[in-house]
């Protein structure tokens, strides 16, 4: 079961258990409503408490089944029977509670966080706007201009930033959400605390100032996205509405508005794409090397140092017998290094100068890099990717040679006004050589290293709509 409930002398517990992240799936909504009704029907529990286990509370929706047919209960329909509950509704949160996580938090009457939690509304960086209730419920608790920020930033917010701003209500210092739950549901049973049932609170004043504010802001930054000029027009309904439920309808026709819209299918990609570049297909079982040898010089080799210690890697600026990795610095010759695999680091837009069988290309952005398998066994390849993971450095793996170098090359005899169909075109040589293991990493590597436009989800897969739509 993803969900099930326990009583605890007279508090009734409502625990999701959906690892890894307690995503809000089927399973996870109908429990929800399951346990809630078995709560509320128990007898000798005088409030009830929502809670996770795991290493966070609920950290958002579902991904998988966005595109799909949507399945009863919906997430909207879940958290209006949770604020609709009888009995104080705690909520106790830990980890992060994301997007649908924070919305399921916002329908309960109160929330304490556990310290070090984060809490957020981040989908506008799916080409979406909150859609079970976000973008009316939290404008009642913060203002309309705190709440635009947030939505529209999609930013993490830490708990002590969301006691002071009042999404959240207390803070505590227990061990775990169990005694946190419990304490707090205590507190409010004895009249130390006041639940609030969120979408009983009035909306929040007009601020069009506020409104003004963000707009010029978007039209500055982010004119060509659909989704945050939406939650604009939901946050100004949350203002204007003659009640709750006319604001959550308005929610949801611009919600479903956003799914329909090709960027979010474009930045869905995107975020599929980011999920495990650095993982070699058919490789188990792998481990990152814990001794590593940076051999020369290289700006980057100060970042990894900084993260070494905690990731648990030894690394030292010359080779011996403990040495099981050797990156090697650009114009840094190969000469007594230790017999174990080398990894030579070399400026995107310089020639291949080394016989190395692994290469690591860095972007000039430095966001993200590419470890190219020249002519290494997969597994060294698999490791030598999830050491420099490890070192705190986005990896993407490919093979034969480098998607980074053949794109650099593809916009460098481009005109500025060209970039976008050189890349496009660029990708799909690239895919057709098969240098890359998943045609996503293509993707992925332009928008971070080149800046290919996010909201279409990458040159190839742009290229490959277009193909399509040639072909209809």
């Amino acid at each position: 079961m993803s969900v099930h409930y326990q009583r605890h002398g007279d508090i009734g517990v409502i625990q999701i258990a959906n690892p890894p992240v307690n995503a809000l799936g089927h399973a996870v909504r109908s429990g929800l409503v399951n346990a809630l009704k078995e709560g509320i029907a128990d007898a000798d529990a005088k409030a009830l408490v929502v809670l996770a286990d795991g290493r966070t509370f609920i950290a958002g929706a579902d991904i998988r089944e966005f595109g799909k047919p949507p399945q009863a209960p919906l997430l909207p329909d879940v958290i209006n029977q949770l604020e609709a509950c009888p009995k104080p509704l705690i909520a106790a949160l830990h980890g992060t509670a994301l997007g649908g996580g924070l919305e399921v938090a916002l329908g309960c009457h109160y929330r304490v966080a556990l310290a070090g939690t984060r809490v957020g509304l981040p989908e506008v960086k799916l080409g979406l706007l909150p859609g079970a209730g976000g973008t009316q419920r939290l404008p009642r608790l913060v203002g309309v201009e705190r709440a635009l920020e947030m939505i529209t930033s999609g930013r993490f917010v830490e708990a002590e930033e969301a006691l002071e701003a009042g999404i959240i209500d207390a803070i505590s210092n227990a061990q775990t959400p169990l005694e946190a739950g419990l304490a707090a549901a205590q507190e409010v049973l004895a009249g130390a605390q006041t639940p609030r049932i969120t979408g009983q609170l009035p909306a929040p004043a007009a601020n069009p100032q506020a409104i003004t504010k963000t707009l010029d802001q978007l039209n500055q930054k982010s004119s060509e996205l659909f989704s945050p000029f939406r939650i604009v027009e939901t946050i100004q309904a949350c203002v204007d509405a003659e009640s709750l439920e006319a604001g959550l309808r308005r929610e949801r026709e611009l919600f479903l508005a956003c799914m329909d819209s090709p960027q979010r299918a474009g930045l869905i990609h995107l975020f599929f794409a980011a999920r495990s570049p650095h993982l070699v297909p058919d490789v188990e079982k792998a481990s990152a090397f814990k001794h590593v040898a940076l051999i020369g010089e290289h700006p980057l080799f100060e970042r990894l140092q900084k993260a070494a210690q905690k990731a648990g890697i030894s690394l030292t600026n010359a080779s011996n017998e403990a040495t099981e990795l050797c990156l090697l610095g650009p114009n840094t010759t190969q000469d007594s290094l230790a017999n174990c695999p080398v990894v030579a680091l070399e400026e995107i837009g310089s020639a291949c100068s080394t016989a190395s069988a692994l290469s690591l290309i860095i972007a000039e952005n430095g966001q993200i890099g590419e470890l190219v398998n020249v002519s290494a066994e997969p597994l060294t390849q698999q490791r030598a990717a999830l050491t420099l993971k490890a070192l705190r450095l986005n990896i993407v793996v490919s093979q034969q040679k480098s998607i980074l170098r053949a794109m650099h090359a593809a916009i460098q005899q481009a005109s500025a006004s060209e970039k976008q169909s050189a890349l496009e075109q660029a990708s799909i040589n690239i895919a057709e050589q098969g240098f890359c293991y998943r045609e996503s990493d293509i993707d992925l590597l332009a928008v971070e290293a080149f800046g290919y436009p996010r909201h279409l989800g990458g040159p190839h897969r742009q290229a490959t709509l277009s193909t399509a739509a040639k072909d209809v």
